[in-house]
């Protein structure tokens, strides 16, 4: 069986592929199977000086030869005040400074030029990656602007996909748009199955598809089974309604996320199965657990164990 190590040396190996590959785009197919990575993955690499965290995340993909992107949305916005980010005093300054910044936002995102958006979509066609989804999660703080520019963001990306962290009282009110830009948004799964509103269950993501014909299924395997579900049966019987999948491990019965091959996710069986059967559903990485090393490092162990899974 092959170790954590001998992964690190297979992707260490493969460092100077992406190089040679730029020109002409990263090709990190395994098998018929698409790989790429949430860029989210990469969320704890620091911006560059001026606030740029697009150049980083393009030499993370890079580094790693995945050249298929789910980029996450707070990547591409500007940086939060980190004396008001999470874990700061609940105090009366750090409401205020909360909303002044959710409201600097909201104009952000609204009134930002398109030719922003455009031009990071080149940055990554130059590195030789697609970005294939947008992850813009919709949550009750949305105003229908900010619902709606969201999918002109996406456009200007090439994405064919939004991806969403959402819930299912948000995507009511987001379905009207999908139908007007005809655009699929794909609900992303956690494991919290106690509130009837989140996706984590199958009948959760059956109620989604009844609220569009464009509403999909973006499938977290890790989390379905830290829910006590199935993600190989889920997969077999709703492969046409998945556009892509998060790739991760973690343990059943709402256990931790861990390094790939000490959970009870069954990664190596849902590669199999895409190989096999030749769905065009793509499989993202997505690094969570508690690593001891960098992102990239983590994630080209992650990226060695899905082509081993593949071969």
């Amino acid at each position: 069986m092959q170790t954590r190590r001998n992964f690190v040396k297979l992707a260490v190996a493969g460092l100077a592929l992406p190089r040679l590959a730029v020109a002409r785009g990263i090709d990190s197919r395994v098998g018929g199977v698409i790989l790429g990575a949430q860029s989210y993955s990469f969320r704890e690499i620091p911006r560059d000086a001026g606030g740029d965290a697009i150049g980083p995340v393009i030499r993370a993909f890079t580094a790693v030869g995945l050249g298929d992107c789910e980029l996450w949305a707070p990547q591409i916005e500007p940086a939060g005040d980190r004396r008001f980010g999470r874990g700061a005093p609940n105090t009366p300054e750090t409401q205020r400074g909360r909303q002044a910044e959710r409201e600097a936002l909201r104009r952000w995102r609204v009134e930002t030029p398109m030719s922003h958006f455009t031009g990071i979509k080149d940055k990554f066609a130059a590195a030789g990656i697609t970005i294939h989804s947008f992850n813009y999660s919709f949550n009750d703080s949305f105003t229908d602007a900010e619902i709606d520019r969201g999918f002109a963001i996406a456009k200007a990306f090439g994405a064919g996909v939004i991806t969403a962290s959402t819930t299912l009282s948000v995507a009511k009110r987001v379905a009207p748009f999908a139908d007007k830009h005809r655009t699929v948004v794909a609900m992303h799964n956690h494991s919290n199955t106690s509130d009837p509103n989140e996706f984590a269950t199958p009948e959760s993501f059956a109620a989604a598809r009844k609220l569009s014909p464009w509403y999909k299924v973006n499938l977290d395997i890790g989390h379905f089974t830290a829910a006590n579900y199935d993600a190989v049966a889920y997969i077999k019987q709703h492969h046409d309604a998945i556009t892509n999948l998060h790739l991760k491990d973690r343990k059943r019965n709402q256990g931790d996320n861990v390094p790939w091959g000490t959970g009870d996710t069954p990664i190596r069986e849902v590669l199999q199965l895409l190989k096999k059967e030749r769905w065009p559903i793509h499989a993202h990485v997505e690094y969570e657990y508690s690593g001891s090393r960098s992102p990239v490092e983590e994630v080209m162990t992650c990226a060695a164990y899905a082509r081993q899974a593949l071969a």
